[in-house]
């Protein structure tokens, strides 16, 4: 594979006044870590766990858990929050999950409700499209004690439009992202690809958003539901940051790189070219890259850079959850640390 790697050279080092000079969200989390002395963050991937049908096999996959997986590669303490059947591929996500490190203790199981299944299209480019099962056991998370105690203790909480499709699920969601501490960083990653949203979810879901991923076609629409949309993405991004109080925005434009934006900075990456073998899971690897830096404070060219890194690694895999070495990390980002 061939990448095109732009070496970032930015100091991690971030002054007293330039902390406070940004959002309070951002401030109190900084307060928090550095009076932490927890040694790994915890990450929780919350909503939908599916297999992807792929035409070469099955994959585990589903975006909350495809961010755990890439958050545990780069050393988080990652938890998937979702619900599987009990059925013979509930039992197998829940050992491919244990396999990888990943915890399952927040995992819940539907004795009515099958596990969560997509059928996979690809293109001749790698794109890929899909058939999500309805009625599936993830649309039926439930609120326990255990993911009261869960919410309270995140570090980062990844939800998505989809795990929201049924109000039973979306309230479920609703109620961790509420619990969890001021501190934490709640990631929505938006999906406007499937029917399963409308204003009020989304808009919901952005209040209670710190940071927002989605690609270029799902901010126009965003902008264009909310009444936010301008001729430029810049512009439409940094009202998206006023309206909902958000600390950052990262718009994915695929091979073409990514643009973060928050209300101090812009960060434009163009991108790194690869061989894809297929694109499912490369968003989430790139949310789970950007979060895990965005969290040790890193400078923003360098989250951008590591999170385009991560996005094309997983771009010449097949499927979201693929296996890396440590050698592998090491070669994709060593020179970030």
């Amino acid at each position: 594979m061939l990448f095109r790697v732009v070496r970032v050279v930015e100091s991690f080092f971030v002054s007293y006044v330039e902390l406070m000079s940004t959002n309070p969200r951002s401030r109190m989390r900084i307060e928090a870590q550095e009076t932490s002395a927890r040694p790994s963050p915890i990450v929780v991937g919350l909503g939908e766990l599916i297999w992807d049908f792929l035409p070469g096999g099955k994959q585990l996959g589903g975006a909350p858990t495809n961010f755990a997986y890439i958050s545990r590669l780069l050393g988080n303490d990652s938890i998937v929050a979702s619900r599987i059947g009990d059925d013979a591929l509930g039992r197998e996500a829940e050992a491919r999950l244990t396999r990888l490190g990943i915890s399952t203790e927040y995992l819940q199981s539907d004795q009515q409700h099958p596990t969560g299944t997509v059928r996979v299209r690809l293109d001749e480019l790698g794109e890929a499209t899909f058939a999500i099962n309805e009625n599936s056991a993830w649309d039926y998370l439930e609120w326990t004690s255990d993911w009261e105690e869960l919410a309270l203790k995140a570090d980062v909480a990844c939800f998505g439009t989809l795990g929201q499709r049924v109000a039973s699920a979306r309230r479920t969601i609703i109620r961790f992202l509420e619990l969890t501490r001021p501190s934490a960083l709640r990631v929505f990653d938006v999906n406007l690809r499937h029917s399963f949203f409308n204003a009020e979810m989304l808009e919901r879901s952005l209040e209670l958003a710190t940071i927002v991923k989605l690609n270029q076609a799902e901010l126009s629409a965003l902008g264009d539901m909310l009444g936010l949309q301008t001729k430029a993405e810049e512009e439409t991004a940094q009202r998206l940051l006023d309206e909902f109080n958000l600390e950052l925005i990262a718009i994915t434009r695929g091979q073409n790189g990514s643009l973060l934006v928050t209300a101090a900075e812009v960060s434009d990456h163009a991108g790194i070219r690869v061989q894809v073998k297929d694109t499912i899971g490369a968003g989430d690897a790139f949310i789970a890259a950007l979060a895990h830096y965005y969290l040790r404070r890193a400078p923003l060219p360098l989250i951008n850079e590591a999170a385009n890194r991560m996005g094309a690694w997983v771009a010449t895999q097949n499927g979201a959850t693929p296996l890396a070495s440590s050698q592998i990390l090491e070669q994709l980002l060593s020179d970030l640390a």
